[in-house]
């Protein structure tokens, strides 16, 4: 592994209504799609926060299927580097 080698985006959303959190959904959909579609192995996430999450239920459930689990908020924000493929770009 080295730079080049893609281990996943990851989407940081700060969302104070329903709708941003309603469009966020659909973009990470995407991108587990089409790295199904083009056989890769990367990663996909979410770093969410904001109240317009809070409204949208159905929403997060989607974002949990489509990121396996993979969202963190402010409070287990740190959790993110233990639980995703970054850990591997980890230095000690």
């Amino acid at each position: 592994m080295n730079e080049f080698t893609q281990v996943g985006p990851i989407e940081v959303t700060l969302t104070e209504d329903g709708g941003t959190a309603r469009d966020k959904t659909p973009r990470l959909q995407r991108l587990r799609m089409l790295r199904d579609e083009q056989g890769k192995s990367y990663e996909v996430g979410t770093c969410i926060a904001g109240r317009g999450f809070k409204i949208r239920h159905e929403d997060i459930r989607r974002l949990l299927k489509a990121t396996d689990g993979k969202v963190f908020t402010l409070t287990t924000m740190h959790l993110l580097i233990e639980h995703a493929r970054i850990k591997e770009y980890r230095v000690r």
